[in-house]
């Protein structure tokens, strides 16, 4: 999470009103302005002329390979050929790859910690899940902060080396401590109708507690189409709920084939 909190200032003022609206819109927002940027950068970086001649060559060379299938000898020295010209095409289309990567990969990071998890609404049932080292035995407890309530017993038994328990609480920002024996620990929990959680597991040292984790679902941007952040009936494609990521890779794909057909860019 300390990477994403580096990138939240830079990232949260512009994007973060528009991912509340809407993830899926955010989602296709962000694949039309990255693809164009890329696009962009590609057609500035590359001589087109030059990588239009080498497009041509290249199908040109597996006509000839077609064409020269019975003949073995004239078809390897054409298909080496015609490899060159693929390795100089690539070389030519790397230095735009290389520097829209970085700036792309950070925006992916940002995306990663923003994307991936639903928020948990007010009043909505969540569970917490904290894990002890092994061997450790008798009740462990959960104490909640002002606005929480516990739907589980406060006090149960260790079983597995972990227990979980079920509450739901007032928006805000909020804090639950787990205590076993002499060891009590603390984890922050965020209860917002914004699409934003809090750090999903925190691991302590030296306590018989090993860590604390907020069991967040899945966000389903298909559920959060034009919504300010509530979440809609669940919607699919022939039964597929793709994350954000699926949605990110098909958007992309479409504008980014569509942007270079459409400026002619090779």
């Amino acid at each position: 999470m300390a990477f994403e909190n580096v990138l939240d200032p830079v990232f949260n003022p512009i994007l973060q009103p528009l991912l509340n609206k809407s993830p899926f819109l955010a989602i296709l927002i962000l694949a039309v302005v990255i693809s164009v940027v890329i696009v962009i950068v590609y057609k500035l970086m590359t001589d087109q002329v030059k990588m239009k001649e080498m497009k041509d060559q290249q199908k040109e060379s597996q006509k000839k390979m077609k064409e020269l299938k019975d003949n073995p000898a004239e078809m390897m020295k054409v298909q080496k050929e015609a490899m060159k010209m693929n390795m100089e095409y690539m070389k030519k289309s790397f230095k735009p790859t290389l520097v829209t990567m970085i700036p792309i990969l950070l925006i992916f990071g940002w995306m990663a910690g923003h994307f991936s998890y639903d928020p948990i609404l007010p009043g909505e049932t969540f569970n917490i899940t904290a894990d002890f080292l092994e061997g450790i035995k008798g009740e462990a407890e959960l104490i909640p902060d002002a606005g929480m309530e516990l739907i589980s017993e406060a006090k149960q038994e260790v079983s597995g080396a972990k227990v979980n328990w079920k509450l739901k609480s007032t928006a805000g920002e909020h804090a639950i401590k787990v205590k076993v024996g002499d060891s009590i620990e603390e984890k922050e929990i965020l209860i917002t109708t914004e699409v934003k959680v809090a750090p999903i597991s925190k691991a302590y040292e030296h306590s018989d507690i090993k860590s604390i984790t907020i069991n967040y679902d899945q966000l389903k941007p298909l559920n959060h189409l034009f919504s300010d952040g509530e979440k809609q009936a669940s919607l699919s494609i022939f039964g597929w709920q793709p994350g954000w990521l699926a949605l990110y890779i098909i958007f992309s794909l479409i504008f980014s084939m569509g942007l270079r057909k459409l400026l002619k860019i090779y």
